[in-house]
């Protein structure tokens, strides 16, 4: 029980720090994450939808309570890190800033959101 918290918690870091940094890269349209977009041929205005999002994604993760939203933040991070990293292999970049990010990203949101403690679960049993 007590590995599974340290899992939680070290992954769920892990989540916050990579998703509020490059959410607010997108936000800010920095030169990396336009560089990074613009052989995707995604429209630059994607940035700001995306990055929004991730940010809002951490906030809902973070904070006490609001267990379905929770679970909507993190089905959302899950589906923008396993987007890039499909959109990276399918336009043909295998490059390593393609692709570990989103890899690594999408694995660090699975093991947080199953090592989650009870309390920030919904319970299928009405208590």
């Amino acid at each position: 029980m007590k590995t599974k918290l340290i899992i939680y918690w070290l992954t769920t870091a892990l989540v916050a720090i990579g998703m509020t940094g490059s959410g607010l890269a997108q936000i800010f349209h920095a030169k990396a994450m336009v560089d990074l977009i613009t052989p995707l041929g995604y429209p630059l205005y994607l940035l700001y939808i995306i990055g929004v999002w991730k940010i809002l994604g951490v906030i809902a993760i973070l904070i006490p309570g609001f267990k379905l939203i929770k679970e909507w933040a993190y089905a959302g991070l899950f589906f923008v890190m396993t987007g890039a990293l499909a959109s990276h292999l399918l336009s043909g970049d295998d490059s390593i800033k393609g692709i570990v990010g989103p890899f690594f990203q999408a694995v660090f949101i699975i093991l947080s959101w199953y090592c989650r403690p009870a309390n920030r679960k919904i319970s299928l049993i009405n208590e």
